[in-house]
Order: structure tokens, then C-alpha cells, then sequence
């Protein structure tokens, strides 16, 4: 839900342009912007900052123009589509949306149709041949490749499959720029997913630290068991 967001979106304008001008304003709105969301929207309606990381102009087809956006989440294109249009002072609004990526995923690269799914299962049931099952159901750990890593100690892991917040003590190694109150992805040693949590500490103190909670689990992926329960050894010492 909070991973970037990439569209492909027709924006109709209302009355005469510039194209030069219009690449020009299309500039000015790449970085962070000031937005409020539309009328017609799921959330409060307050003034935010939000993060346009490009706008790709892609085709002028008389006042239709085509063009690839690539946002941070939350991000409302048909708002920006009319903030384009009265800077440019004709007017626009959005006429057709496509969401290319999300996080990791893209369009041209992981989408696959069912018949592809049961296709590759088949094969994979009577021919014992898994490469193409492979190719359409992907790894978990495919899903937070966007997000920052902490890696842990293999006898950390089966109590933050039970819940536990992560100590600093179980820590391996973290991934640079982690921020207090960022999204994190807990992994093991051998690459694999464990639980989901908030940080509680920047990178730096991550490592630095001699003691204190380091994030705190909020969603547990791994079935606890997958690993030896090393903290139920040390309660019965």
C-alpha cells in the first residue's frame, strides 16, 4: 500500500497550449508538491506533500496528451491532471488511467493470466517440471523488495515468529538511511522473510546500540516452529 505507484494517464486539456510550455510545467511538478484530494475521495481532504518522482511525456495527440507518472503513494493523478491544467491556464482533466507498477511489480514483467497459472501447475504435477510455476507464483520476499532490510540472528527468529519486537541484540546487519517510524522487512540469514515491523531506531543506533528494541513487529510472516525456539531454551535455564 505504501510502495510507489507508476500510471499511464491521458490527460485532456481544454482549450489551446504551448508544447514547450506544457514540458515546462510538467517539470515544475516532478519532486514534492503541495496536494489536496479531490472531493471525491477516501480520505480527509487536508493539504499534504507528496513526492512526483517523473513525468515522462509520451504522445500529443491534439489536446490529449499521453504521459507516464511515477508517484509516491497516496498520490492523486486526476488532481495533479487539474493542477496541470490551471498552471498551464487552459484547464485538464484526467481522461483515461493505468496503473503500470506498484512496488516491485510491473506491468510488462509479473503479470501473468490464470490460464498461465494453471498451465504451469499441470506441467509441474504430471511432469514433476517446476520452472514454469516458478516463473508465475513468485517468493514472498519478492513483495518487499522495495522496503528496507534487517537481518538477524537464526536464534532471534522463532520469537518474532511469536510476536516478539526485535531486540538489538538479535541483529546481523541493517540496511543503510532506515528511518524512525519506516516500514521494515525482518530476514534471515539465508534471505527469507520473517515478519514485517516499525523502527524504532535509525540505522546508526541499530548497530551502535548495546541494548533497547530495535522494531517493533507489527504483521509475522513466517510460521513460528521454522526455526529452533532458542528463547524457550533460555526461560527453562
Amino acid at each position: 500500500m505504501k510502495a510507489g505507484k507508476e500510471y499511464v494517464c491521458v490527460m485532456r486539456l481544454h482549450g489551446p497550449f504551448n508544447e514547450n510550455e506544457l514540458k515546462k510545467v510538467l517539470k515544475e511538478f516532478t519532486g514534492p508538491i503541495y496536494q489536496r484530494p479531490p472531493l471525491r475521495s477516501a480520505v480527509k481532504r487536508i493539504l499534504r506533500i507528496r513526492k512526483v518522482y517523473y513525468i515522462e511525456l509520451l504522445e500529443i495527440d491534439g489536446k490529449d496528451i499521453l504521459m507516464r507518472v511515477g508517484v509516491e503513494a497516496g498520490t492523486y493523478i486526476r488532481k495533479l491532471c487539474h493542477d496541470i491544467g490551471e498552471v498551464l491556464g487552459c484547464g485538464a482533466h484526467m481522461q483515461e488511467l493505468r496503473r503500470t507498477r506498484v512496488g516491485p511489480f510491473k506491468e510488462d514483467e509479473t503479470l501473468v493470466t490464470m490460464y498461465d497459472v494453471l498451465d504451469s501447475y499441470k506441467i509441474w504435477i504430471e511432469e514433476g517440471i517446476d520452472k514454469y510455476i516458478r516463473k508465475v507464483i513468485l517468493p514472498v520476499e519478492k513483495g518487499v523488495e522495495h522496503l528496507p532490510k534487517v537481518i538477524i540472528k537464526d536464534t532471534a527468529v522463532d520469537a518474532i515468529c511469536h510476536g516478539a519486537s526485535l531486540a538489538v541484540t538479535g541483529i546481523l546487519r541493517v540496511e543503510t538511511g532506515i528511518r524512525v517510524g519506516d516500514l521494515v522487512a525482518i530476514f534471515t540469514q539465508k534471505g527469507e522473510i520473517v515478519a514485517l515491523g516499525k523502527a524504532l531506531m535509525r540505522s546508526e543506533e541499530m548497530i551502535s546500540s548495546k541494548k533497547g528494541l530495535a522494531v517493533k513487529t507489527k504483521r509475522v510472516i513466517m510460521k513460528p516452529g521454522t526455526y529452533p525456539p532458542f528463547w524457550k531454551m533460555k526461560k527453562t535455564k
